[in-house]
């Protein structure tokens, strides 16, 4: 039986994840852990979390979670959700700057509150609700997935990679902005799948058929 390991580091809605993996899993054994070694040998890895980057990093180290992460980068399917996606990039400029784990060269970046949107509103920040993803390259997650299919938002910063083969989807919100990111065995989306009804149903159930190759 293949095992997916949700990494509870104390931020994020996990029940919520797990119960909608659960629910798109065939006979996969759904595990949330903050044991480094026992989500060392899971078969494939979800990295959720809400909140701000900094108490993130702060509870992966503490976990020993930062090292695992970073020695599964190449081996293990890894999905990133919502500060998920963030935490895998060089840096952040959060809370003054934030270094972390490095899967992608970049960094987050906060919306700009002055911007103004094409109805003449400005920008509410943050960027709360349904909107639509631009899928910017094939991927096997993508399968049976529209093209510009709706996923729930709820974010106030947005990751700018250095290289732009490693974008797999974008979104606008007043600025076209990279709101899925994929490297190797490595694929992490800004939105949050488990609120995204029919669509995240099928991404979840994507990764679970997925071996990590792009």
């Amino acid at each position: 039986m293949a095992t997916v390991g949700i990494i509870d580091y104390g931020m994020g809605n996990l029940h919520s994840i797990a119960k909608a993996l659960r629910y798109v899993a065939s006979d996969e054994q759904i595990e949330v852990s903050f044991d480094p070694d026992a989500l060392a040998r899971m078969d494939r890895l979800v990295l959720p979390g809400v909140g701000a980057i900094g108490h993130c990093m702060d509870e992966l180290q503490r976990l020993e979670l930062d090292d695992m992460l970073r020695s599964v980068l190449g081996k293990t399917p890894l999905m990133g959700v919502c500060l998920g996606i963030e935490a895998l990039m060089a840096h952040s400029e959060e809370s003054g700057g934030v270094d972390c784990l490095g899967a992608f060269p970049g960094d987050t970046v906060k919306f700009a509150e002055t911007e103004i949107m094409p109805d003449g509103s400005r920008r509410k920040i943050p960027h709360m609700g349904w909107n639509q993803v631009r899928q910017e390259r094939p991927h096997p997650l993508w399968k049976s997935i529209a093209p510009d299919s709706w996923f729930y938002f709820v974010h106030s910063y947005y990751v700018v990679p250095d290289d732009p083969r490693h974008i797999a989807g974008t979104t606008d919100y007043g600025v076209r902005f990279t709101s899925v990111v994929l490297r190797e065995n490595v694929f992490a989306v800004q939105f949050h799948p488990e609120k995204s009804q029919s669509a995240g149903l099928q991404l979840l159930a994507n990764f679970l058929e997925w071996n990590g190759a792009a």
